[in-house]
């Protein structure tokens, strides 16, 4: 059942917020050592093209989203969240090392494939728990502080890649083989330690199971606000591709290795600060608010990535979107929490999850063409993924906007 106490959001926060934080955090070190670098790794080493890039994430994205839709609904049949949350990270942490030995893109996508499936077996369990485990006037601020926990990861781990990058080849501008397979082997005792720290510091919070027939595997009978909120993230995730193409583009404008490690240092930083004070703001004056400026300001950040001509610039706007992701990302779990029960909170973090994934598919793909010249984009080059995006953001924006107040009071 929900934690229903009377606190303010910041006080008597469950343990499982924290054990969750404190895995996701660990987490996050060791994948944003690897998963920064691997779209220089198979563009600079392995020599595949943005194409088969857009392709590999797609794919991988793509198997995570089916898994998000079938872990949160057993999650919800079952009861429980931690045993699939954990079989997830596990899974995750066994397929890291075989990067190892990659020699051809191939390698990559099994790798991927293994990784990604592990994330779908955990996320929607694992944020139905974090749900579950807090009451609605701390929900804002629980996912808020687990976004900031898990970008705070990424800042170390981004600093221990470029402590080793450093080390091993300076200041190349093009990853090398060995740099990246140093970054592998230290990846793995993070990725550990989480595992065991969600293992020790996390327990089960019994939910409000239906006396009727067990939880289906369908959006039937969901909140129509959520369903109609389902649809217009789809159509802004289009346009949102692979983070992989922001790296290639800030390469493209001529940051080295090392310098696109500083900027998504820079990018993590501003996007752990935001993260908790603004999920405690969507508590206070609503969650649509946040979203809708949030996507605005990502409109802008990508128009700015479509004109971006040096690396100083792609360094600036990806501290900018950092600041988009801090102010949308916990606010957007949160409001599907506050439109759910918690006996399909499963049911819904899966889905929401899945849409946002499997739109990633055709998001990258389409990137990854955009950027080679296709079809009425040629000419624009590296410069029309971005355009593309922002022109969705835009329209995804207005039609959170026009969401009929009658569909929309909890939106804020």
């Amino acid at each position: 059942m929900d934690i229903t106490d009377s606190q303010e959001p910041q006080s008597r926060i469950s343990r499982n917020v924290w054990a969750v934080t404190l895995t996701s955090f660990l987490t996050d070190i060791s994948s944003e050592m690897l998963f920064n670098l691997l779209p220089l790794f198979l563009f600079n080493v392995l020599g595949a093209r943005t194409s088969v890039i857009g392709l590999i994430e797609g794919i991988a994205e793509t198997t995570s989203s089916l898994l998000k839709i079938l872990s949160g609904w057993l999650s919800d049949r079952l009861g429980t969240r931690k045993g699939l949350a954990l079989a997830g990270y596990g899974l995750s942490t066994l397929a890291k090392p075989f990067l190892y030995f990659a020699t051809n893109w191939g390698w990559v996508l099994g790798v991927r494939f293994a990784d990604r499936a592990g994330k779908g077996l955990r996320t929607a369990p694992r944020d139905a728990l974090l749900a579950d485990s807090v009451n609605e006037k701390q929900r804002g601020f629980a996912f808020g502080l687990h976004r900031a926990g898990d970008t705070a990861g990424a800042v170390v781990g981004l600093v221990i890649a470029l402590l080793i990058l450093l080390s091993v080849q300076g200041h190349d501008r093009n990853l090398t083989r060995n740099a990246f397979q140093d970054v592998v082997l230290l990846s793995l005792i993070p990725a550990i330690l989480a595992v065991i720290a969600l293992a020790i510091g996390a327990k089960d919070v019994e939910t409000n199971k239906s006396k009727g027939d067990p939880p289906r595997l369908t959006l039937k009978g969901l909140d129509k606000r959520f369903r109609l909120f389902l649809m217009i993230v789809i159509l802004f995730t289009l346009g949102n591709s692979s983070d992989a193409f922001l790296i290639l583009r800030a390469q493209n404008a001529g940051l080295s290795v090392t310098g696109i490690l500083g900027m998504m240092i820079t990018f993590n930083l501003i996007y752990a600060a935001i993260s908790t004070p603004a999920g405690a703001l969507s508590d206070r004056v609503g969650r649509k608010r946040l979203l809708v400026a949030g996507w605005l300001f990502y409109s802008l950040v990508y128009w700015g990535f479509a004109s971006a001509r040096t690396g100083w610039q792609t360094w600036a706007l990806m501290g900018a979107y950092g600041l988009y992701y801090g102010l949308t990302e916990g606010v957007a779990k949160a409001f599907v929490a506050d439109l759910i029960p918690s006996e399909r909170r499963g049911v819904a973090f899966g889905a929401y999850n899945a849409a946002v994934g499997l739109t990633a598919f055709p998001a990258s793909l389409i990137a990854g063409l955009l950027w080679q010249g296709a079809g009425a984009w040629k000419g624009f080059g590296p410069s029309a993924p971005f355009i593309f995006g922002a022109i969705l953001a835009l329209l995804s924006s207005g039609l959170l906007l026009l969401v009929p107040r009658s569909l929309a009071h909890e939106m804020g």
